[in-house]
């Protein structure tokens, strides 16, 4: 599966870890993270990129992505677009994932009764990677 992997880039990066993480998880089960987050060397490719760039390339992402996996410990603007986006335009499962330390959450992600989200509270490497083999196997086309 193509997974679109969304965290904060620019803004508060006090999660970054976990995000990492997350897009190792996901290439270690075998799936496509979509991000710009490069797993080998932990370096984005938004240094070579402009705004408008970021935003097509991130929104061409999105049209190719079959889930969106989403890091929400941190506000960010972009990452608040991102899910709107998965859940409004593409109509395609989210997991909104949250370290049990963070502090409140947006009431557009908490409120937010859609059946296509899902909103995780996690502390460790290994609750994330349950949580994501459980999302991932839910959301996996039947063989």
């Amino acid at each position: 599966m193509k997974v679109y992997c969304a965290g904060p880039i620019r803004g508060d990066r006090s999660y970054g870890r976990f995000f990492g993480e997350i897009v190792l998880l996901i290439q270690q089960m075998g799936h496509v993270p979509l991000t710009e987050l490069v797993p080998q060397s932990g370096e984005g490719q938004d240094s070579v990129l402009d705004d408008q760039g970021i935003y097509r390339r991130d929104v061409q992402w999105l049209q190719q992505a079959d889930v969106i996996i989403a890091e929400v410990s941190a506000p960010s603007l972009g990452v608040g677009y991102e899910i709107s986006f998965a859940l409004h335009v593409r109509n395609i499962p989210a997991l909104c994932l949250r370290h049990r330390s963070s502090g409140s959450l947006s009431a557009m992600i908490s409120g937010n009764s859609s059946e296509l989200l899902t909103l995780e509270t996690y502390e460790s490497t290994r609750e994330l990677e349950e949580i994501l083999e459980r999302f991932i196997r839910r959301c996996a086309p039947s063989a």
